[in-house]
């Protein structure tokens, strides 16, 4: 070996030597100090038959074919989405016709319609987006309920030829997003600093989107509170004031209206509930309804 050969060799030890001294450490395991105690899931009364069938019926997986709708070369973006909600309203005029009806001004708003999302017309400009997953897209579709402040959430696909509504909601709407084969809705609560967060996802089987998650979540100070409840569909029964999930449980409580007075053993009573200085009612199992989807 010639001189520089070895030279070279020795400088490459050096430096292997010098990497190994700066490392100190030998790779192997280090404990990344205490951990909390796992605790398992605990069932709570054991004893109470399971239940056979839903407390409530929140429409999942109804579909509706849309009479008097065609839909020209199966192409969802040519059909009107102002006689889409025209069509709608046909269909159940109890809602929307006569001096007395919900949503009487909504049919009245309706002769303002030339373009959708335009000037006083109540339908919102229409989303295109595919999700039911068959390559096409698909028809988003919104328009308000008044007099009031809900919103109507329509999706709409085409099935043999004829347009088919997959999802129906009304609420106080927040905000509307897509998301892969989700629409999720945010509505606001009557808790300072918390959100109702729904999502509705498309299940090829059922040929429906389904409510897949209905949460709530801090806002972190984005929103207050509106004021208006999370509504439910018109053929939800309404015997409680008002229910919602627990973030921290995702069990269910009862959030009253108002205190009421006259019922009150001693005094004092507050006058109206505040979120922000009067504990929520216990949950009360005998009282509060079955939550309809489940922990998140």
């Amino acid at each position: 070996m010639s001189p520089t050969r070895r030279l070279r060799l020795a400088l490459v030890v050096l430096l292997l030597a010098a990497a190994g001294v700066g490392c100190g450490d030998a790779g192997g395991l280090r404990g990344a100090g205490p951990t909390s105690t796992a605790n398992s899931p605990e069932r709570l009364w054991p004893q109470i038959t399971p239940a056979s069938s839903p407390a409530w019926d929140l429409d999942e997986a109804e579909t509706q074919v849309m009479q008097g709708i065609t839909v020209p070369g199966d192409d969802i973006r040519r059909v009107d989405p102002v006689a889409v909600v025209r069509a709608e309203i046909a269909s159940d005029p109890s809602d929307y016709a006569g001096t007395k009806a919900p949503y009487r001004d909504t049919n009245r708003l309706m002769d303002k319609c030339g373009t959708a999302g335009k000037g006083e017309c109540p339908v919102l400009q229409p989303y295109y987006r595919d999700l039911t997953g068959d390559g096409r897209p698909d028809l988003t579709l919104g328009f308000r309920l008044r007099p009031g402040d809900l919103t109507a959430v329509r999706v709409y696909t085409v099935e043999s030829h004829r347009l088919v509504q997959v999802m129906a909601w009304e609420d106080a709407v927040s905000a509307v997003e897509l998301a892969g084969r989700s629409v999720i809705i945010r509505s606001p609560s009557d808790l300072a600093d918390y959100e109702y967060r729904l999502q509705w996802t498309w299940d090829p089987e059922q040929k429906a989107m389904l409510l897949t998650h209905d949460e709530m979540l801090r806002t972190d100070g984005r929103r207050e509170p509106s004021g208006k409840r999370r509504s439910a569909p018109s053929t939800t029964p309404k015997p409680f004031p008002s229910a919602t999930a627990s973030p921290a449980t995702g069990t269910s409580y009862v959030v009253p209206e108002a205190y009421d007075e006259e019922a009150a053993a001693a005094p004092p009573t507050p006058a109206r509930y505040d979120p922000e200085v009067t504990p929520y009612t216990p949950y009360d199992p005998g009282l509060t309804p079955h939550s309809p989807t489940g922990p998140a």
